[in-house]
């Protein structure tokens, strides 16, 4: 699935919280969020143009110009706030206003369009009450329709994969997610053994998965810093 990327396509983010009216720990979860922000834009400073920022207490945008960490950064929000469960809508495409680099807000144009699009679905979706409905979305280019249809499939498997997952699974392959490293290491680190982590990464599809994963970062590494 390779796309030629026109010079100057950025990776637009908006994201919020899902029925954030109803947490009872509002505040905390809010302060939580912008720690996790704060600490992106740090972790990811050369891969985002335009830093992560809350735009209305549950709304946060950011814009990336190199694709090579989307799914790591996606990744990372999704898993430093859980349990409390956000959507993210992706968009690709060009910035036609001006951006500030220090704060994610007044910019506009088809990448921030496509995002809003995505985001817009992810809602119209959850009230359709369907099993399971993906909480990633991807809008592309024009006239990638066929990509964009695969794109969103694999990410609304992904789903199904995740929402299966126990909490002692989702505890160890969030963990292999984030280092990148063997099932020795994870071990390791959480204080259990190597088979328990065997049986809970099979049991929880994480091959399928992260190959999944990894299609979808390959799809967007060719989005570069050309201008910098």
């Amino acid at each position: 699935m390779a796309i030629d990327f026109p010079n100057k396509t950025y990776i637009a983010i908006i994201g919020d919280i899902k029925a954030s009216k109803k947490l009872k720990d509002r505040s905390e979860v809010q302060k939580n969020l912008n720690i996790v922000l704060n600490d992106i834009n740090e972790k990811y400073k050369y891969d985002i143009y335009s830093k992560f920022t809350i735009t209305l207490g549950d709304e946060f945008q950011g814009l990336i110009s190199s694709g090579k960490s989307i799914m790591a950064i996606i990744s990372e929000i999704e898993r430093r706030v859980y349990p409390t469960k956000i959507r993210i809508g992706v968009g690709i495409g060009g910035i036609t206003t001006d951006i500030n680099r220090d704060i994610s807000i007044g910019s506009d144009g088809p990448g921030y369009y496509n995002a809003r699009k995505a985001i817009s679905y992810l809602k119209e979706d959850e009230k359709r009450k369907q099993t399971n409905p993906a909480d990633i979305r991807f809008e592309i280019l024009d006239g990638c329709d066929d990509i964009t249809l695969l794109l969103n499939t694999t990410l609304t498997l992904m789903t199904v994969i995740k929402e299966a997952w126990t909490e002692r699974q989702r505890e160890i392959i969030w963990d292999l997610l984030e280092h990148q490293d063997n099932q020795i290491e994870v071990a390791k680190r959480i204080g259990i053994t190597q088979p328990t982590v065997q049986k809970s990464i099979s049991k929880g599809k994480y091959y399928a998965y992260k190959e999944a994963y990894d299609t979808i970062g390959q799809v967007f590494k060719e989005i570069g810093r050309r201008d910098a």
